[in-house]
């Protein structure tokens, strides 16, 4: 029989986390995001600290690793996997994850928990069924036991990293297998937590001083100038110093060398095309020391109360946010022909570069999905070039791997417009040790003849 866990109020320790891991799981296959039904969740169903990291790792883990914890359930189950029942196919997945990939879970804990939520969520009589799979699972990891592995090395590769096939497949025809596995590797980490200081008013060294005499321990990030990482994260970032003085936000590493491309100058017009939640309009705000006249862009008037309020606090008053379409700017304001010296373009992706941030986007990404997404990216580059000053300078960025997204799209753009010049181009991949991917082209516009 499994052991119980202590009780707390009459209930299990842990078992409201796990209820609610099993909440968002269930959300997210029914199409929700995973972090807004994560956040819906925890905002209906109030846990203390300890409980929300526990059912923020569960959730999450969960769904990184959906597939690999599917070839479990194949192999232990009578049902395959994806015939199972959904509801008892994440509760089964939640019960594997804590059994198979977490150390600090003692194994009679995982099952005796996932049974009991068995019995409360309306399966009790698949309870004998979970506690079945469950020691199998405890006693085939005892034992030392892997999956069998295909001979075909996208299926290993999707397999041993639960990606999508598809996806695997195209990762070893995009690079080298050692970079493939790298990709892969990085998509299921955790991703550091990265601060930009924010230079108008502090410095990295008084952040990090700051920081580390409330507890909090930093590092500098190589080739970041204005980065911090976060050692240990512990508590409610907006607690810690400077935050409400506006002295740093939070911004990966790969995001923070985006705006510096620009090389934006005090004065000048800026243009950010597709700007909430406004990390990189307020990023070139600090660049300029708030001297300049930045336009930050976005569809979502509801997303751009976001940028308002980041710049409010990071004390960016050059910025001014304006809800619209950006494919005709021009049409809506005409008076910005030739207006800005410097545009970003942050164009909407498949964002492949970003799946250990956005762990659910691999189930949700498909071919299709790039394919819709190219003629949206090509218009937007289009309608940047009336904008465009003489001798302006156009960062186009996604957070995307796919080379469709990035090479194949600034080489069209670049042979339908001779005049404008590549100055720069570059493709970062996800890297274990931090920093999302993401591809950046430079490109500068023709001087006035």
């Amino acid at each position: 029989m499994p052991v119980s866990e202590p009780k707390a109020n009459g209930e299990k320790i842990g078992l409201p986390a796990r209820r609610l891991a099993l909440e968002v799981l269930e959300a997210v296959a029914a199409g929700a995001y995973a972090d807004v039904a994560l956040e819906r969740a925890l905002r209906q169903n109030p846990l203390s600290p300890v409980d929300r990291g526990l059912a923020t790792e569960l959730a999450y883990g969960c769904i990184r690793w959906r597939q690999w914890l599917d070839g479990w359930l194949d192999r232990f189950g009578k049902v395959p996997a994806h015939q199972q029942p959904p509801r008892l196919r994440w509760l089964l997945h939640l019960g594997l994850y804590q059994v198979l990939r977490m150390q600090r879970i003692p194994a009679a804990a995982a099952v005796d928990t996932t049974v009991e939520l068995a019995k409360r969520q309306r399966l009790s009589k698949l309870s004998p069924v979970v506690n079945g799979v469950l020691r199998s699972a405890l006693r085939a990891k005892e034992a030392g036991e892997t999956l069998p592995l295909s001979d075909q090395s996208a299926e290993r590769l999707a397999l041993c990293h639960s990606l999508p096939v598809w996806f695997a497949e195209s990762l070893l025809s995009w690079s080298a297998p050692d970079q493939a596995e790298r990709v892969a590797v990085a998509c299921n980490q955790v991703p550091p937590l990265d601060l930009r200081v924010n230079r108008l008013c502090s410095t990295p060294d008084e952040v990090a001083a700051e920081l580390a005499e409330a507890g909090v321990p930093t590092q500098p990030i190589d080739a970041c100038p204005d980065g911090l990482q976060v050692l240990s994260p512990a508590g409610d970032l907006r607690r810690w110093p400077g935050f409400e003085e506006g002295h740093w936000s939070v911004q990966d590493r790969s995001a923070q060398g985006v705006a510096p491309l620009l090389a934006p100058q005090p004065g000048d017009r800026i243009l950010d095309a597709c700007a909430a939640p406004g990390g990189k309009a307020t990023h070139l705000a600090e660049l300029v020391r708030d001297e300049g006249q930045i336009w930050a862009v976005d569809r979502s008037a509801g997303r751009l109360k976001r940028v308002a309020a980041n710049a409010a606090r990071l004390g960016c008053g050059s910025i001014h946010a304006l809800a619209a379409d950006a494919t005709n700017l021009l049409e809506l304001k005409p008076e910005w022909r030739g207006f800005f010296q410097r545009i970003l373009l942050d164009a909407p992706c498949s964002g492949l570069g970003t799946l250990s941030r956005h762990p659910d986007a691999r189930w949700r990404v498909t071919p299709a999905t790039v394919e819709e997404l190219l003629p949206l990216q090509a218009q937007l580059l289009a309608a940047m070039l009336p904008l465009l000053a003489p001798g302006g300078r156009l960062v186009y960025a996604t957070c995307t791997i796919h080379p469709a997204e990035n090479l194949a799209q600034v080489n069209k753009f670049l042979q339908d417009h001779p005049d404008f010049q590549l100055e720069s181009e570059q493709q970062r991949w996800p890297d274990p040790e931090g920093g999302d991917g993401f591809y950046t082209a430079v490109i500068t516009a023709p001087a006035k003849a």
